[in-house]
């Protein structure tokens, strides 16, 4: 009964965290599209890219990978084992120290800015200019000024992400996922606002309100769920007491966690070197390709193991291996189902996506055509991605943080080589930098998955096999559906207006999407079902 319940729940709280993130997801694009309109994909957006993947990849190492797991974990297990009192001990002892750690790095980032972007871009953006009002600076320039505005952004996202860990662990799902939607909503309307206010031409000045418009949206990300926490029972109180075994227990998952939970990010920061040195715009194309296949990795994978990331602590913490593993096999089948379909789809309709998305304002055909062929091997690797986002924590719940660490290694090593290959040796360019990424994610998803299997000495793999078997043939309808939309409803694709495209491109995704679900209940997916059974007792 525990485990029907456990079942129901996760697919029912899955849903909830699925809307809230599309509703983050669908506001970051619009965020993007505004910026790429305003900016296009050239050196401007470049610069401002580059700058906020600074912070941006040390919140993804330090606070929603390593601590945001970490965390969850020990907390989790504190709830489960010594009560609510003692788990928010804990939160206090963490949050004191995190915030400040994040100052003195935030400190420290501001300084160094300088070293920091030429170690990103390998110095082969100092020959490049732009116009900053009336003089020209370098785009190095540029990039380090954007740097040292948005560096505290980390401080606020870290403590955003503590707090959402918090809330996931007294399974509260909706608000904190929504948090992310206040960041977009804060960068958009403030960014836009204090840049037209600096420059109303939007040139390179302009950048500096978006800069100050990310630092309003992180802190709104924070605040926003203060509410939420107030009403689960936390109070904040400093305690400087962190010699405490929660703590160590914290820091000794986070230190290999900092490697293995964010390795994706680190192989993106690395495909970034790479694009910086292939001149103006792959940095821009290649950052809108990986944004738009976050959007079903965001509502599906990362939904799924915020979700499934609790209860295989609770199942690891009280020694219950069966429950355990049928939760992580089912989470890892839930992303199969609705990534498959997600993936087959970007790749075959990535172009007319990215037109009516993007190509508005300074952004060009060419440059539709260009990050297009970006999203197309990103879409490859989506399918690994999610399911990463599942099995990894996985490994810490039962204690076994070493293993992604090892493998993480490997896979950073495999990108470097792998990027040099498709990029420098076979002339593929950009596109080449996100093959390889799609490749390395599923390298590490092979051998996480076949660890895993053999700690828990099996892991329904021939359930999962089955359904996948079952999901590729509704993924070979889908892809039918979007080989017919390509060659006749979207053959006319040039000459129609934007709301003509737009409801064409929107039929067509219906109609693939329809005809996958439909396929799948009647091969009897499972999950399907699981699904149907929500949406049931909803409108019940």
């Amino acid at each position: 009964m525990a485990a029907a319940d456990d079942r129901r729940m996760s697919t029912r709280a899955t849903g909830v965290v699925g809307i809230a993130i599309l509703s983050s997801r669908v506001l970051g694009l619009i965020r993007e599209t505004v910026f790429a309109g305003l900016f296009g994909a050239g050196k401007n957006l470049d610069a401002f890219l580059m700058a906020f993947r600074l912070p941006n990849l040390l919140r993804d190492l330090f606070a929603e990978g390593a601590l945001s797991t970490a965390f969850i974990t020990t907390f989790s297990k504190k709830i489960a084992i010594e009560g609510d009192q003692s788990a928010w001990r804990l939160a206090n002892k963490v949050a004191t120290l995190t915030a400040v750690f994040m100052s003195a790095v935030t400190v420290l980032g501001i300084a160094f800015a300088p070293q920091l972007v030429d170690l990103l871009t390998w110095g082969s953006w100092s020959a490049d200019t732009v116009s900053f009002g009336d003089t020209l600076v370098s785009k190095t320039a540029l990039t380090i000024l954007l740097t040292r505005i948005m560096w505290p952004f980390m401080l606020l996202v870290s403590l955003a992400a503590l707090v959402m860990g918090m809330l996931n662990a007294k399974h509260v799902f909706g608000p904190p996922a929504m948090a992310s939607s206040y960041f977009n909503l804060g960068s958009i309307i403030a960014g836009v606002a204090i840049g037209y206010w600096i420059d109303p031409h939007f040139g390179a000045r302009a950048l500096v309100g978006l800069a100050i418009g990310t630092l309003i949206g992180g802190a709104w990300q924070l605040i926003g769920q203060f509410p939420s926490l107030w009403k689960v029972g936390y109070r904040f109180h400093p305690d400087f007491h962190w010699r405490d075994e929660g703590v160590r227990t914290v820091l000794t998952l986070m230190g290999p966690a900092v490697i293995a939970a964010s390795a994706v990010q680190v192989n993106v920061l690395i495909n970034s070197g790479f694009a910086a040195s292939l001149g103006n715009g792959p940095v821009s194309w290649l950052n809108i390709a990986f944004r738009l296949m976050q959007l079903p990795l965001g509502i599906f994978g990362v939904a799924i193991g915020t979700v499934t990331l609790p209860l295989v602590s609770k199942s690891a913490a009280v020694g219950n291996t069966a429950e355990f593993r049928a939760i992580l096999a089912r989470g890892m089948r839930l992303a199969f189902l609705l990534t498959i379909p997600s993936a087959i789809g970007l790749a075959m309709l990535s172009a007319p996506i990215i037109s009516v998305i993007y190509q508005h304002g300074r952004f060009t055909a060419e440059m539709t055509r260009q990050t297009s062929g970006a999203l197309q091997f990103y879409a490859i690797g989506l399918v690994s991605y999610a399911v990463l986002k599942v099995l990894t924590p996985a490994f810490y719940a039962i204690g076994k943080r070493n293993t992604p660490m090892v493998v993480s290694f490997l896979a950073i090593g495999a990108n470097l080589f792998l990027n040099w290959l498709f990029t420098f040796r076979l002339g593929w360019g950009h596109r080449g930098l996100a093959f390889s990424t799609s490749l390395v994610a599923t390298i590490n998803f092979l051998l996480l998955y076949a660890l895993m299997r053999r700690h828990t000495r099996r892991l329904e793999t021939r359930q999962t096999l089955i359904s996948l078997g079952k999901i590729c043939l509704a993924g070979a309808a889908l892809a039918l559906v979007c080989w017919l939309a390509n060659y006749w409803w979207l053959d006319a694709w040039a000459s129609l207006r934007f709301f003509q495209r737009l409801g064409t491109l929107l039929i067509a995704i219906a109609s693939a999407a329809i005809t996958f679900f439909a396929v799948a209940f009647w091969l009897r997916v499972s999950e399907v079902q699981d699904i149907i059974d929500v949406f049931r007792r909803r409108i019940r």
